[in-house]
This record gives C-alpha cells, structure tokens and sequence, in this order.
C-alpha cells in the first residue's frame, strides 16, 4: 500500500483563496504558499499599485487576481468577494488578514483614530467573515483564518488594536460554533514579533524599539513573514480538519515570557491598610 502524506505539492489544486491585505508582507506570503500549492488567489488591498506590484512579485500567474477593496465598506467587501466567485468559480478559503494601527499610549488615542481601528481589525474582518458565509459558505462549506495579534496579555501602546483583536478572537470562537453544522471551520493565527515589510511604515524610533524586542523572545530573534504563512496553510489544509474556533500563536514563545512594556517605579497604589511598603515589607 502506497503512503501519502496530506502535505502534497497540490493540496489546495483546485481550491480558490482570497487573502485580504495580499499586497504586502504577511498576506504577500499567503497568496505565495497558497499558489505553490496549486491554489487560485485573489488578493485585495486598498491601493492599485502596491496590488500590481504584488501579482508580478507572484510571477503574474493566471492563477492570480486582483481587486481593490476597503474592507470597511460592506459594498466593497461583497463585491470582492463576488469577483473571486465569478473570476474562479468558488469560494474555499478566506484569510483575513488585512488591517490596520499605530502605536500610541491610550490617553493621546482619540475617537477618529479608534474608530479608524476597531472599524478596519474588527468590523471589517466581520463583514468578509459575514458576506463569505452568505455568498458561498453556508452551502458549500469552507475555511477561514484570520489573522490577529499577540494581546492575550493586553496591548500596551497599542489599546485599540488589541482591543480590535480581542473582539476578532471572540467571533474566530462564536462563528466556529455557529457555523459549524455549515461544514465551515474559522480559526486565527496570532503572529508574535515579525519582522515584516509593515513595519517600514512606522516612525524610526518605533522601528529600533520594535527590531529590539527579541531579546524578550525565548527565540532570540524575530518570527518572519514566511513562518505565519506555514500556519495559515496548516489550518486552512485537512491536517487541520478537526481543529476549529481556535488561535495558533507564531511567536518563538514571546506570549509566554516578557511583556514589551516598563511600568516606572511608583508608590501610587498603596496597600489596604497602609502596613506595607511598596515590596511588602511591613512598615
């Protein structure tokens, strides 16, 4: 008897993906491992360019399209997903992995800003998991994963994103309940510290506090692009047939280690009873 593993050179052949934010970095990724194993991709971003650039970087496949689409517009969203449907056929997989922060203490985020956030990681990732579900899920079965963030610890510097996050990781749960009897399995993949092609969007000074956060990986190094791709194909393929509502974390094991935030010395929380110290001690 021959011996066939599930992880073939065509696993996805004849499967059709769309991948959110496949302009770039980690979603670039996606759509890349997708296609080498034999998948048709649509990748949708906001801009036209950065989505020309990304088809030629993939070899300018027929297996490849593109649209552009703010996935805060419910119209936009449909109509993407519409295009995938009508360009390949079918609709197997989803991955949400478009979004959008930036970093900030809590008390200088103010509403444009938040709602910007919430709207983009939270709303957003709803209305591609709502309108996959009502255009072709919810007869014909299907995977989802989104992809998250490491704020199971909170999100210091980043209150609205891990807020936005956390709201994805709830509906990664509802939804695979929900949904289940549906033949649909939706999980999220949580990337750590990665080092990503995004990160040359943000100011240097964020950028040089960013590279230095592997010294709080038991990795010792940052995660790459690569890495939350290999994820994301393990959950969208049959290995993962039994896994669902779950969040795989890709982050060398920083979640379980260091927390990238100082909290200064202080003494303004003081003890019931006024007794103690701030190390305990009585006084």
């Amino acid at each position: 008897m021959s011996v066939q593993s599930v992880f073939r050179p065509d696993l996805f052949a004849g499967r059709v993906a769309v991948v959110t934010g496949g302009g770039s970095g980690i979603g670039k990724a996606i759509a890349r491992e997708l296609i080498a194993l034999g998948a048709k991709v649509v990748i949708a971003a906001r801009k036209q360019p950065r989505l020309e650039q990304a088809v030629e970087d993939l070899g300018g496949s027929p297996r490849v399209a593109s649209i552009t689409c703010n996935i805060r517009d419910e119209q936009q969203v449909r109509a993407m997903l519409q295009f995938a449907v009508e360009r390949f056929g079918r609709l197997d997989f989803l991955v949400n992995n478009a979004g959008g922060q930036f970093p900030s203490p809590a008390s200088l985020v103010r509403t444009k800003g938040w709602n910007a956030v919430i709207e983009t990681n939270l709303t957003g990732t709803f209305l591609c998991c709502r309108e996959a579900f009502s255009l072709w899920m919810e007869e014909n079965g299907g995977a989802i994963v989104n992809i998250i963030a490491d704020m199971f610890r909170g999100f210091p510097g980043m209150v609205h994103t891990g807020a936005a996050r956390a709201g994805v990781d709830n509906i990664t749960k509802t939804l695979a309940v929900e949904w289940a009897h549906r033949g649909i399995r939706i999980n999220s993949v949580a990337p750590g510290t990665i080092r990503s092609s995004g990160i040359e969007t943000y100011d240097p000074a964020f950028q040089e506090m960013f590279y230095s956060m592997a010294d709080n990986i038991p990795a010792k190094r940052l995660g790459t692009e690569e890495e939350v791709a290999a994820a994301v194909m393990y959950l969208l393929s049959p290995a993962a047939s039994f896994v669902t509502g779950e969040t795989l974390r890709v982050d060398g094991g920083g979640s379980l280690w260091r927390l990238n935030w100082d909290v200064p010395q202080h003494e303004r929380m003081p003890p019931w009873g006024g007794r103690h110290g701030p190390r305990g001690d009585e006084t």
